[in-house]
C-alpha cells in the first residue's frame, strides 16, 4: 500500500519556506473539498431520510383506510394517488443519482490534490478496495440506495393494478 499512499513525486524538499504558502493554499482547498464532499453526503442522508418517511407514510395511511374506502374510490383518483407516489419515488431516484455525480466529481478533485500532498490517503484506501472492480471488495452505498425507491415503485405500481382490478 506504501507505494499508492505516499506521492513519491514530492520530498521534504517541496516543503521549504519559500513554498509555504502555496503548501498551505493546496491544503485548505482539500480541507475545502473534503467538507464539502461530507456535507453532500449528509445532504444525501437527510434526503433518503425524508423519502423514506413519506412512503412509511403513505404506506401507512393505505394500510390504515383499506380496502372499503378503494371500493367507492374512481380509477381516475386510483391513477392519480399511484402517479403522485411513482412520481416521488422518481424524484428521490433522481436525487440520489444526483449525489452520487456530485460527490464523484469531488473525490476526483480530492484525488487531484493528493498529487500535490505527501499522502494520497484516498488514493490508497480506493485501491484497497479494488478500485470498486468487483462486489466482492466494495459494494457501493448508492447501489443499495437505488434499489429502494425502486422497489417502492414496483409495489405502488403493482398495488395501483390490483386495486383498480378489484374497482
Amino acid at each position: 500500500m506504501d507505494d499508492r499512499l505516499w506521492n513519491g513525486r514530492l520530498d521534504a524538499g517541496h516543503y521549504t519556506a519559500d513554498r509555504e504558502k502555496y503548501q498551505a493554499a493546496i491544503m485548505e482547498q482539500y480541507r475545502l473539498c473534503v467538507e464539502m464532499a461530507d456535507r453532500i453526503s449528509a445532504r444525501r442522508s437527510l434526503t433518503n431520510t425524508f423519502f423514506l418517511t413519506v412512503n412509511a407514510a403513505l404506506l401507512a395511511a393505505a394500510g390504515a383506510v383499506g380496502g372499503t374506502v378503494l371500493r367507492g374510490t374512481p380509477a381516475w383518483g386510483v391513477v392519480v394517488a399511484g402517479l403522485v407516489a411513482v412520481g416521488q419515488c422518481g424524484a428521490w431516484f433522481l436525487l440520489i443519482t444526483s449525489y452520487r455525480q456530485l460527490n464523484r466529481a469531488k473525490y476526483k478533485v480530492i484525488g487531484a490534490l493528493e498529487q500535490r500532498l505527501p499522502a494520497r490517503s484516498y488514493d490508497a484506501e480506493w485501491a484497497e478496495l479494488g478500485d470498486g472492480k468487483t462486489l466482492r471488495q466494495y459494494v457501493p452505498l448508492t447501489l443499495v440506495e437505488l434499489w429502494i425507491p425502486a422497489l417502492f415503485i414496483v409495489f405502488y405500481v403493482a398495488a395501483g393494478v390490483a386495486a383498480l382490478k378489484s374497482a
